[in-house]
């Protein structure tokens, strides 16, 4: 395996080392709920704080929203098809808390349970191991209307869902995470702004983010009581972290950075607290209880890896917290959302996860790029941005692994272009182009592509066995 070229448009013939994977590595793709199902109201799914955060005018590029977004809902047979084509084994999708239990609380929605048993149903049966993610940011405005995540009872409300939801699933589904993402739902959600429910309140996002691990661990000792043998997981999206310069300003610019987007997240779920330098830094008193981060660290069966971008930060005592601020790099390569590319990030992560956490076993989560597609007259959609990108970080993740990293899978992110978030449809991420105004599919050249590296993976590990 051959990267075929480079984002200059130039040919480079670094290896992806294959063998490094394991045989039974998981190839998969990911989704989430609000991104492509669409049927926001129908068979009883209430609203969520994505469908009330992008009816609000002005929050959303092109004031898009989620209401059809990639009709997946009544869609999603063609969708699994497009899986088998693609070759993986593995998908991993979210499951719609309003969609379930539209209140937050109480009575389940026995249509909205019913069309996850059909859609896991229908990935079994095309060989395809589902991965199933119980909070993909779609929090129930029921409970946003109580205070959301912000409030400890949302967390309870949270332990919840999830044994409701793995006590019907978890027959056939043995592969959970509990949160996506709590970095975004907290900082983006609660202090930026820039995401549902839209707050900017440094009190609010640092509650939040405290109640969103607690109800990690209160998740995650459900999910097992309802369906023993369950591996049970928590996806953070992080980020390899770096000084702009080597002045000790912005040294220390980029711990404190290091401990916003990484160890805030990860240092809790592995029985070391919430750190204490950026405690101090926040400055808010945390709302805990004997007995919190004990639950906080239940122990992890796997950790997921969602990796984007690096961060290469200067000291910003006069900006926002955490105090230093990314800068743009002249003549790095970047992607559609103006995101430095640098591959070996995911490898430098992985090494984290697995030397500084002891990580057991790790799976990429996320991983992709958004470039502007077009359809060609041909009715092709070739993106060689997307694929070179993919390649590299292939190239990367089996450096890791070679390295010792415990990685057991990789989801490329997308598997369909979709709603995406606050940038609406215009940035698209998938290994298949959607056209949003008919709804029909076209696998893009990245998504041959990636079915040709599974491929050649399975014939290797074949030969090997």
């Amino acid at each position: 395996m051959t990267n075929s070229r480079s984002l200059k448009g130039t040919y480079v013939s670094e290896p992806i080392d294959l063998a490094a994977f394991p045989p039974d590595f998981l190839w998969g793709t990911a989704t989430s709920a609000y991104q492509i199902e669409g049927a926001v109201a129908e068979d009883g799914r209430s609203p969520s704080i994505w469908d009330t955060f992008s009816h609000t005018p002005g929050k959303i590029d092109n004031d898009d929203h989620g209401d059809i977004a990639c009709d997946h809902y009544h869609r999603w047979p063609q969708d699994v098809s497009l899986m088998k084509r693609l070759g993986v084994n593995a998908y991993r999708l979210s499951i719609a808390w309003p969609r379930v239990m539209p209140d937050g609380d109480g009575p389940l929605n026995t249509k909205g349970l019913d069309f996850y048993d059909r859609l896991i149903d229908g990935l079994l049966t095309a060989g395809i191991t589902p991965s199933a993610t119980l909070y993909h940011w779609d929090l129930p405005q029921a409970l946003q209307d109580r205070g959301g995540w912000p409030e400890r009872e949302t967390a309870e409300h949270f332990a919840a869902y999830a044994s409701a939801v793995a006590e019907r699933l978890g027959d056939r589904v043995s592969h959970w995470a509990t949160l996506n993402e709590p970095l975004c739902s907290a900082w983006i959600g609660h202090l930026e702004g820039r995401m549902a429910p839209g707050l900017t309140d440094l009190t609010a996002a640092v509650r939040a983010s405290y109640h969103l691990l607690l109800g990690h661990g209160l998740a995650t000792h459900a999910i097992r009581a309802a369906a023993p043998g369950a591996e049970v997981g928590i996806v953070n999206n992080l980020s390899s972290v770096h000084a702009a310069t080597d002045s000790p300003e912005d040294l220390a610019a980029a711990r404190r950075v290091d401990g916003h987007v990484n160890r805030w997240w990860l240092d809790p779920v592995h029985g070391r607290g919430f750190p204490a330098d950026m405690c101090e830094v926040y400055g808010i008193e945390l709302p805990e209880r004997p007995g919190d981060l004990e639950a906080i660290a239940a122990p992890l069966d796997w950790l997921g890896l969602n990796y984007y971008f690096p961060a290469y930060v200067v000291d910003d005592p006069n900006g926002p917290v955490p105090y230093g601020r990314s800068v743009r790099r002249e003549d790095v390569p970047r992607t559609g959302m103006d995101w430095e590319i640098e591959a070996d990030g995911i490898e430098s992560l992985l090494l984290r996860l697995t030397d500084d956490y002891g990580a057991r076993k790790i799976y990429v989560t996320e991983n992709g790029s958004s470039f502007p597609d077009a359809v060609r007259p041909d009715g092709s959609v070739d993106d060689p941005e997307r694929t070179d990108y993919l390649e590299r970080h292939l190239t990367a993740c089996a450096s890791a692994a070679r390295k010792g990293a415990p990685l057991a899978g990789y989801f490329a992110w997308s598997l369909l272009d979709n709603f995406e978030w606050a940038y609406g449809y215009d940035k698209r991420f998938g290994l298949v182009h959607v056209d949003y105004r008919t709804q029909a599919r076209t696998i893009k050249s990245s998504g041959h592509r990636y079915a040709g590296i599974v491929r050649t993976h399975g014939e290797q590990a074949d030969r090997a066995a």
